[in-house]
């Protein structure tokens, strides 16, 4: 059954904390939810000022807590840039940590992905080399979990649909599946619908991104990714993209979440517009 979500990147600058965030969600009747994960203790979300969730806290302790809103995560954020050096010392091990984590809370995958930019002094095949030997690791722990890894095109390797296409073949395992991301994929340069149709087969889990008209003006084909949609979804240039990219992944019986990336000033306005395009499309 497709669900619709929302990352809570939305209240970032708000300073929400993530049980505001549930209310929200709750109040405007969405089961699913998405956060980034904190691999210890940060003194900003302690006190209350930030919408993401420490390992630290306690998994089941939170289950019941999103049991009592009726919402289950749909995902958790570990998106540490793989393709760096330090993502074999310290992304592995982050990730590591949040599939445990998400296996105690019923989240079903965790996301990842790489750098903007390629490893300095290295390489193509040599920077894919070293998302081979972290994804190999991040696998282990994932599939003794039944977690899905999802790797999200955000960077220099993953928004190329040809070294996605090879991060993919990596391992072949159930566990290693595709974040489709629309905003991502067109700051990039590329379609988001021909992203889609070349790897339908594999996406798991989906952000909706918009992108304002400026924005792609100033920085298509320069950047790999941004955070989130600064317009309403449904507003920006990307609107078709996304419409398109829906009809794609309905036809072809996908039945997980659509997760909404853009600011909480313009949440609301976003998830009616997409739930008018979920509609026709279902």
């Amino acid at each position: 059954m497709v669900g619709i979500g929302y990352h809570t990147d939305a209240w970032n600058s708000s300073n929400w904390n993530f049980e505001q965030c549930l209310g929200w969600a709750k109040d405007h009747e969405l089961k699913h939810i998405e956060c980034g994960a904190i691999d210890g203790a940060a003194y900003i979300q302690a006190l209350g000022y930030y919408p993401h969730i420490s390992l630290l806290e306690d998994p089941v302790l939170w289950r019941r807590k999103l049991d009592g809103y009726g919402i289950r995560f749909s995902q958790i954020d570990a998106a540490y840039p793989l393709s760096r050096l330090d993502g074999l010392t310290i992304g592995v091990q982050y990730i590591i940590h949040t599939i445990r984590w998400a296996a105690q809370v019923g989240c079903p995958c965790v996301d990842t992905t790489d750098d903007k930019h390629k490893p300095e002094g290295m390489s193509d095949q040599e920077g894919l080399h070293i998302l081979k030997i972290a994804y190999g690791e991040i696998l282990k722990v994932a599939e003794a979990h039944n977690i899905i890894i999802n790797c999200e095109p955000h960077g220099y390797f993953t928004t190329n649909p040809d070294f996605m296409g090879e991060i993919l073949g990596f391992y072949d395992s159930p566990c290693l599946r595709l974040n489709m991301d629309t905003g991502n994929t067109f700051i990039a340069g590329q379609d988001p619908a021909a992203f889609v149709e070349r790897f339908k087969n594999r996406i798991s889990h989906v952000h909706i991104k918009d992108v304002s008209e400026s924005l792609a003006k100033a920085a298509r084909g320069e950047l790999t990714g941004i955070a989130m949609s600064q317009c309403a979804i449904g507003d920006g240039v990307n609107a078709a993209n996304i419409e398109q990219c829906v009809n794609l992944l309905i036809k072809n019986g996908y039945d997980g979440v659509f997760s909404l990336e853009c600011e909480g000033n313009v949440l609301e306005k976003s998830l009616n517009w997409f739930r008018g395009i979920l509609k026709k499309e279902i």
